[in-house]
């Protein structure tokens, strides 16, 4: 079981003077992260896709490489790959050149986005939301057998007998983002990839339903099994309210810029507060309280993989370092001694 995995979807963040951070800054400050969780034992660190005013990265292999040439043993992938708007040929190729670059540290993440600004973007019409993700899903998973390719349907030109490089030496791990939705865990299932639910409201005992549902349809597909991961947003510091204070903030801008969006209401601190407690979704606290929180949710679903976002808002750069810092040496070890799981050795 790896709990030892961040995420970030390249948020905005302010400066030590309030002011906001240019996406170029932002980015720079991604790597440096990156290379501080792989010096503290972070497993995988995940670079989010996004085309919005809120994030700084549009191309997440780019940083991925750069994260690449700097780190030694984390593994490097996305959180998520947009597929419905991307070329599955170009996606698989990308990420098997990073594989070359980081010699075998390789994942991709795809999903469908919760966001839709790539879709007019990129020149893709929502009215094929579904049938986008669902064909080049299946075009990705031929490519991943890494032989030539025969292929057509109504999203993308076929492919005859094509043959795409670079090959990768052992392969490249696979995995999809799922919200919530029943067909998309069964999608999941039925092609034979790795299931990461992406948990960021409620309770983690009410997704357990999709958990045994993925174990059912694999079983009635007759496909390969994997670990389910679970992906959720939080912050650690060396306390419960020196983390609550910093992450209020952030959790609140985004809270609300997503939410009038959405039309959700206004979000307030008596929500966040619940939210960091047991009945939510948010992994908030000091080392002891994530990790009593984290192993609550591995031991509750099932769970092969924990990823946390700690990237969410405005939260600082020093405060993000401070976290992975934490994360590293203090959550992950109490964690793993609370689910009375051993620590895999890392290669």
């Amino acid at each position: 079981m790896c709990i030892r995995d961040r995420d970030t979807f390249g948020d905005i963040t302010r400066g030590d003077d309030g002011e906001l951070l240019t996406g170029a800054q932002t980015i720079r400050n991604i790597v440096e992260q990156a290379e501080r969780a792989d010096s503290v034992g972070v497993d995988f660190f995940g670079v989010g896709e996004h085309h919005r005013t809120e994030f700084a990265v549009s191309a997440p292999e780019m940083v991925l490489a750069t994260i690449a040439g700097r780190t030694k043993s984390i593994r490097l992938g996305t959180a998520v790959t947009v597929l419905s708007s991307d070329d599955p040929v170009r996606v698989f190729e990308r990420f098997s050149t990073l594989d070359a670059l980081s010699n075998g540290r390789a994942e991709v993440v795809l999903g469908r986005g919760s966001f839709i600004e790539s879709f007019p973007l990129f020149g893709y019409d929502l009215r094929d939301y579904d049938a986008l993700f669902e064909q080049k899903l299946e075009l990705f998973v031929e490519l991943l057998k890494e032989q030539p390719v025969t292929w057509s349907g109504s999203m993308r030109a076929s492919l005859e007998n094509a043959n795409v490089f670079p090959k990768t030496e052992n392969g490249l791990r696979t995995w999809v983002g799922v919200g919530g939705s029943p067909e998309s865990v069964v999608r999941v299932a039925r092609h034979g990839l790795g299931l990461m639910l992406a948990i960021i409201g409620g309770p983690a005992g009410r997704f357990r339903q999709f958990v045994d549902l993925y174990h059912r349809s694999v079983a009635s597909f007759g496909t390969n099994s994997h670990p389910i991961a679970v992906h959720s947003p939080g912050h650690i510091a060396d306390t419960d309210e020196e983390a609550w204070e910093a992450a209020y903030s952030g959790f609140e801008a985004m809270n609300n810029t997503i939410g009038r969006e959405r039309g959700w209401p206004p979000y307030s601190r008596a929500r966040f507060q619940n939210d960091v407690g047991p009945a939510g979704a948010l992994y908030v606290g000091s080392p002891d309280r994530v990790a009593a929180k984290i192993a609550d949710t591995v031991t509750t679903l099932g769970l092969g993989r924990f990823d946390m976002k700690y990237a969410t808002g405005t939260l600082s750069h020093d405060a993000m370092m401070r976290s992975i810092e934490l994360y590293g040496s203090e959550v992950i070890p109490r964690a793993v001694s609370y689910t009375h799981l051993t620590l895999p050795t890392k290669a």
